[in-house]
């Protein structure tokens, strides 16, 4: 969730459940007609606070690991169409902003971190931060490692084609 308001919504969420979950239980029980002991009563409502306190972190982690799946399933074929461009002579920048297009459709999680990549270079930032953002952004151990990757083969004037030809095949390997 990247809304600058997320972080206020999901403790707004978080708190209301700690206190709305233990009520509407303790009113399920009272409209079901069952009188509970204190014992009762009391697990119930740790149990419901329990529950409103850590649902909303398992779903937004759930949400997570779905998102970096995406990420990581369809790097191998942004690898690949990133291959072609750089064979055909496109430069880095344009390389990220070509696959971005194309991925719109197949891959928009990872089309929109390629478009980041090139909002961030066409601002001025340097391929390595710009790279290494995109690292930190998809958050997935294989797109950290493509970028180091990158920044390493640039600083070496190794071939850029070369690189990603070997780890779009690791990729598709893991995949």
């Amino acid at each position: 969730f990247t809304a600058p308001y997320a972080a206020r919504v999901y403790t707004l969420v978080r708190l209301v459940l700690v206190i709305g979950l233990p009520l509407m239980m303790v009113l399920y029980l009272w409209l079901t007609g069952s009188s509970p002991g204190i014992v009762q009563l009391y697990f119930t409502l740790i149990v419901g606070a329990a529950l409103g306190l850590y649902l909303p972190n398992i779903y937004v982690r759930a949400r997570a690991d779905r998102r970096q799946r995406e990420l990581i399933n369809g790097f191998p074929d942004a690898l690949d169409l990133m291959l072609v461009c750089v064979e055909a002579g496109l430069g880095l920048e344009a390389a990220f902003s070509r696959v971005g297009m194309e991925m719109t459709s197949s891959h928009p999680r990872l089309a929109e971190q390629f478009g980041a990549v090139v909002l961030e270079l066409r601002a001025g930032r340097s391929h390595e931060d710009a790279l290494r953002r995109l690292a930190d952004r998809a958050g997935a151990e294989e797109i950290r490692a493509f970028s180091t990757l990158l920044i390493q083969s640039t600083k070496l004037g190794s071939s850029i084609a070369q690189t990603l030809r070997v780890y779009a095949s690791e990729m598709r390997g893991r995949r």
